[in-house]
């Protein structure tokens, strides 16, 4: 009888839990036998020994449901070699709950912090599994993560929404869309919307490049421009300071976020009027779309087959269509970001689409 632990990390997302059903299922389906624990609030759960066992009936019904019904929390990976408020030594509290509780294997969804902790516990001896979670798309090893397209799918809504008032008020509109390190979210969601001009964090922006585009629109007689900016974004000036003296200059900042920073500055070299929108953890919110309950079905079986398998130490990724074993130890610490040379840029690019370079 394998006894499997299951341990969602970080920032919530969609399918969370249609992943979590794809494992067991699966699992179930092997060996109806098979123990399944939920282990609550991530890897706080493991660090304080919380968890509950789970039954078959707990997986039905939950491909539609977002969020995770085994709760998260964030444990960075910097402090996790750091005693608690108490003392309590973090990294072998993990080791002692895994061995007291023998599993056979854990299974890990989370995004990169997550994957950093889960790499040093399998390094530390422990079977580990893990999937692709975050709104981001930047986990290394894999084509796309699941919540990514749902997150999509609501940016993208919220830019649509946005037209029709813009339209209407002749006003330039700038929507905030998550991702403070990669700008998929950004990319796609900005693409699919129709937004004018868009702002990654991998292409540092020059203020006088984006009121160019604004004038040139203005002067093709456009009553309005959509600007679709990722949370970290950030401008050229900027993007040429030490982390020491961004952080130094972030926290004098007299603006809630970047783009209302970006907003005060189109306002008064342009004379127009900027409406800021931050749909927020929306994007993190609600069902998970139809793609991802598909990419999430697949993902959990195929992490079913490693631990029927005993194959341990493995990222379930997606690449070109197939599921695929990756590495932990190539996962760990590496993120996948928008590369400003590929073939998406420069086609975006050549519908006279700024991205403020």
């Amino acid at each position: 009888m394998k006894r499997i632990g299951f341990l969602t990390s970080g920032g919530d997302c969609q399918s969370l839990n249609a992943t979590m059903r794809g494992v067991a299922k699966t699992l179930y389906q092997a060996d109806p036998e098979v123990e399944i624990y939920g282990i609550l609030e991530g890897y706080k759960g493991l660090i304080y020994g919380n968890r509950r066992k789970m039954e078959p009936k707990d997986f039905s019904g939950i491909l539609t449901e977002g969020g995770t019904i085994i709760g998260t929390s964030r444990q960075p990976f910097k402090k996790m070699g750091e005693p608690d408020e108490n003392g309590l030594d973090k990294v072998k509290a993990m080791l002692d709950n895994y061995k007291k509780w023998k599993l056979d294997c854990l299974v890990i969804l989370g995004g990169n912090g997550t994957h950093k902790t889960a790499n040093l516990l399998s390094e530390k001896g422990c079977n580990v599994v893990t999937l692709p979670k975050t709104i981001d798309n930047d986990i290394w090893g894999t084509d796309i993560t699941f919540g990514f397209q749902s997150a999509v799918n609501i940016a993208t809504n919220a830019i649509d929404c946005i037209h029709t008032t813009a339209a209407s008020h002749g006003r330039v509109f700038i929507v905030e869309v998550m991702g403070h390190k990669v700008g998929w979210l950004t990319l796609h969601a900005g693409i699919a919307g129709g937004a004018d001009i868009i702002l990654l964090p991998e292409i540092p922006y020059d203020i006088d490049s984006v009121v160019k585009a604004l004038e040139k629109r203005s002067a093709q007689g456009k009553r309005f421009s959509i600007l679709a900016v990722a949370e970290g974004a950030i401008s050229k000036e900027d993007a040429a300071l030490s982390k020491k003296e961004l952080k130094a200059k972030r926290k004098k900042m007299a603006y809630p976020s970047i783009s209302y920073e970006i907003g005060a500055k189109i306002q008064e070299k342009t004379g127009q009027e900027v409406r800021i929108t931050v749909p927020g953890h929306m994007q993190r919110g609600g069902e998970p779309c139809p793609y991802d309950r598909v990419l999430s079905t697949r993902l959990g079986a195929a992490a079913a087959q490693l631990i029927i398998k005993k194959q341990y130490g493995y990222m379930v990724g997606m690449v070109n269509g197939e599921t695929v074993p990756v590495p932990l130890s190539e996962v760990a610490g590496k993120l996948k970001m928008v590369d400003p040379k590929s073939s998406i840029i420069q086609e975006i690019k050549d519908m006279g689409i700024c991205f403020g370079d």
